[in-house]
């Protein structure tokens, strides 16, 4: 039951994200006049706020991931059972999905609609590797460090990341896929989704082993492990 639990905030969380981030770009898209700058200004606070206020709300249930990528990292840091990757990351897929058709459902939008929107490009993935592993090691250091805060620091750096990334920071596997799914221009074209993932997934990977090794407790010469300090690096 509680793994029941767990997994509703998970998809419940996902899917909430979802709404922001594909509602907010679209009312950005239809009231900037074509201000780009504005539209992305706009997509990425209604973004980054979105994401606090769900990690606040089911952070204490489910860890609120929403995101395929950082549940594999939590898992391979020992955060969670291996055996509960696969249903979270289900979850978080059916989750994106819903979460799409209701923001389509708000704006008059068909429930799901092929992406035309064209993102590819060594620019694109390695925006999407960078994005990625800023975000690992954003959560992976908070958590361990100051882990009240960690909430804040996310949104925080997707905010930031939205604008230093070329492709506005996606970062998401469940998002990048059900992102295929819209016409509106938070879309992304199907045939792009795989260079988006397999780029995401690569700087998962990455960071989760410089946040292992850098977090790894110092071995003393009488072989007695102690944590990492400031005053004993």
């Amino acid at each position: 039951m509680r793994l029941a639990r767990r997994l509703a905030a998970e998809a419940l969380g996902t899917a909430l994200l979802l709404a922001v981030v594909v509602g907010s770009a679209t009312m950005a898209d239809r009231l900037a006049g074509g201000n780009a700058a504005i539209a992305l200004f706009a997509n990425s606070v209604a973004s980054a706020s979105g994401l606090l206020a769900l990690i606040l709300a089911f952070g204490a249930i489910s860890g609120a991931h929403f995101n395929p990528a950082v549940t594999l990292s939590e898992a391979w840091q020992g955060g969670m059972k291996w055996s509960d990757t696969l249903p979270y990351a289900a979850a978080q897929f059916l989750g994106a999905f819903a979460g799409v058709a209701a923001a389509h459902a708000m704006f008059g939008e068909p429930y799901f609609a092929a992406a035309t929107h064209a993102r590819t490009g060594a620019t694109q993935w390695w925006s999407e590797f960078v994005a990625t592993f800023g975000l690992i090691l954003v959560i992976s250091g908070c958590a361990r460090s100051r882990p009240a805060i960690t909430p804040f620091a996310v949104a925080s750096y997707i905010l930031a990341a939205y604008w230093f990334t070329a492709s506005s920071s996606f970062a998401n596997p469940a998002l990048t896929l059900a992102r295929a799914a819209t016409a509106t221009v938070a879309g992304i074209r199907l045939e792009d989704v795989s260079g988006y993932v397999a780029a995401q997934m690569l700087g998962a990977i990455a960071a989760t082993v410089l946040v292992t090794w850098l977090h790894s407790p110092a071995k003393t010469r009488d072989g007695i492990h102690q944590a990492s300090h400031p005053a004993n690096p």
